[in-house]
């Protein structure tokens, strides 16, 4: 007699249980993404003990018509798909016809549902052979009990009650964000967690994400040819510790993907802390023909055709999106608090700076000691800068003082404006440096008197090794002697710089890696050590003029709101937050 033998199909649904009913917030995404593919425009979730003891989820969708009941506790039965062609394009949330099954088979569920075209509703108990009348006014109710009352062993592994909890609630909010149209409910233990009416999806991105989020925010609708990124993406000012705030839907599905996560974290690596993480919620939409959501039981994992194009597109989008300049319109719209009543005085600026009264506040440099920027590498322009119509004072204001040489204290029309000096510099080069490079061979300055710098003789050797590779980041560095070298010119945009830390950190960072990989992987990361030893130092004294050149720098520069480093370069202090703090209106 033979040992292979058939599984019972008990057997076989909990086996499939074990893919799919992961926990009591697998239960839910199921029951939430039936009721969505149904049509449901309110959605209300009941929960006790977590999920464990009770998931009641009531939608107001179609309805299951009363012959189709047994059906939908059956394995692999659907009304989604009935060919390869329909499981090649799917649109709707489920397809494989096995959820409720596998549910059914380690949980006690019951369907109460009424469809559209029938007298009355009609329920179905897993437990039960066919369905009975039932009271109903529509839509569909699903109860699912005890969960892993039949298999003990599982329930061991879940969590605490709050814990289980925390993982539905998650479940809710990302359905949520997907679906602003839908209302939602959740309440656990009788005790109402979520109200969400329909909403448009800033409306529901606030109530999900909550305030803090959106100040940080830069809006996204990005196209090209069939595909589509929409969303928010937060600057790195609003960076995270963990992952908890990042939400990526393809076609309206929430994904983990490794190729999308990677794309987004390559698009703020340059502007964000390593140990830190990106916020956003971004929504991919393209064929559905294109992307294979078949690939994992619990459906968060998709696989793409064109995988490299996709993630080119994804990545290019959300940089240029992060990179818009602070001068911008649409920044400056969305920086600029609303309805503020507020309007500085014209002449605060003329006064600091040692204008006449009755000369207009908007001339930042004048007729000023140009000089003063010949060692601080910050330019000022030869003319006045044109005086705005409207007498709006530009976003980053004008300066008013320098506190400490470290910070500067602006005025704009909102409030208060305090720029960390360095971090600002330090941006406003990369980008030069970059923008410089991506042009060609850099501008060199040559030096007079050569720089004489001692070195080891591992500083020696790199020296010499990668000679071809500091001319191409705009040095000129020879041996001068057996422990001594000679540096003869610096790329111009760092003349004003500490040369000795600059070359110096320069050889640590190229004896780390081959030369063949300077202008490949590692060129931004030396481009940055560059830009951080040619900014401006802590506790260096700049005039009003320099100042205030340096603010309108930061206004034109890609990326100005982070340093090199993930630091955010500037805040606003309103007119509102500085009332507060000293009681005033109280």
């Amino acid at each position: 007699m033979g040992i292979i033998k058939p599984l019972p199909d008990l057997l076989i649904s909990q086996i499939a249980a074990g893919e799919v009913v992961e926990r009591p917030a697998s239960v839910l995404k199921e029951l939430l993404e039936n009721s969505l593919d149904a049509g449901a425009t309110r959605i209300d979730v009941q929960l006790e003990e977590g999920g464990v003891r009770l998931i009641r989820v009531v939608d107001d969708g179609g309805g299951i018509a009363p012959d189709d009941l047994p059906l939908a506790l059956a394995r692999h039965a659907t009304s989604k798909i009935a060919s390869l062609a329909d499981l090649e394009q799917v649109g709707s949330y489920g397809f494989r016809g096995e959820a409720l099954a596998s549910i059914a088979s380690v949980a006690r569920v019951s369907i109460t549902s009424r469809h559209a075209s029938q007298s009355h509703a009609h329920r179905l108990r897993s437990d039960a052979d066919k369905a009975e009348p039932a009271a109903l006014a529509g839509g569909t109710v699903i109860e699912v009990a005890d969960l892993y009352f039949n298999t003990p062993a599982r329930r061991k592994f879940l969590k605490t009650e709050a814990t289980e909890f925390a993982h539905c609630d998650e479940v809710m909010r990302r359905m949520a964000l997907a679906r602003p149209d839908v209302a939602f409910t959740l309440a656990h233990n009788g005790s109402a967690k979520r109200r969400l009416a329909s909403a448009d999806f800033s409306r529901r991105a606030r109530d999900i994400i909550g305030e803090d989020f959106f100040p940080h925010a830069r809006p996204l609708d990005a196209t090209a040819g069939p595909l589509r990124l929409s969303g928010l993406a937060a600057l790195p000012a609003y960076s995270r510790s963990g992952r908890d705030e990042q939400y990526f839907f393809v076609n309206g599905r929430f994904v983990r993907d490794k190729l999308l996560t990677h794309a987004a974290r390559q698009a703020w690596a340059d502007i964000l802390h390593g140990a830190r993480h990106p916020a956003y919620v971004l929504f991919l939409e393209l064929d559905p023909a294109g992307v294979d959501v078949n690939v994992h039981p619990a459906k968060t994992e998709v696989r793409f055709r064109d995988a490299r194009g996709i993630h080119q597109f994804v990545f290019h989008a959300l940089q240029r999106t992060l990179a818009t300049p602070l001068s911008s319109a649409e920044s400056r719209e969305e920086a600029a608090p609303a309805a503020s009543a507020y309007t500085p005085s014209a002449f605060s600026y003329a006064r600091q700076s040692g204008l006449g009264v009755g000369e207009p506040a908007a001339r930042p440099y004048l007729e000023f000691a140009r000089a003063a920027f010949s060692d601080s590498g910050i330019a000022v322009p030869p003319a006045p800068t044109p005086v705005a119509t409207d007498g709006a004072a530009p976003l980053l204001g004008y300066a008013i003082a320098q506190l400490h040489g470290v910070y500067i204290l602006a005025q704009n029309d909102a409030g208060l404006v305090l720029v960390d000096m360095h971090a600002a510099h330090e941006r406003i080069l990369y980008e030069k440096l970059k923008q410089s490079l991506d042009a060609g061979p850099p501008a060199t300055q040559a030096l007079l008197v050569p720089l004489l710098i001692s070195a080891s003789e591992a500083e020696m050797a790199t020296a010499s090794e990668q000679n071809e590779a500091l001319g191409q980041l705009g040095f000129a560095i020879a041996a001068a002697g057996p422990r001594e070298l000679a540096v003869r010119a610096l790329p111009a945009l760092l003349a004003g710089g500490n040369a000795v830390d600059l070359v110096r950190s320069l050889l640590r960072d190229l004896a780390e890696h081959p030369a063949s990989r300077v202008v490949e992987t590692r060129r931004n990361e030396l481009l940055a050590t560059m830009a951080c030893h040619g900014a401006v130092r802590a506790h260096r004294l700049l005039s009003l003029p320099e100042m205030n050149a340096l603010l309108r720098q930061m206004e034109a520069t890609e990326r100005a709101d982070q340093c090199n480093h993930g630091r955010p370069t500037w805040v606003q202090l309103s007119m509102a937050e500085l009332d507060r703090l000293f009681m005033r209106g109280r």
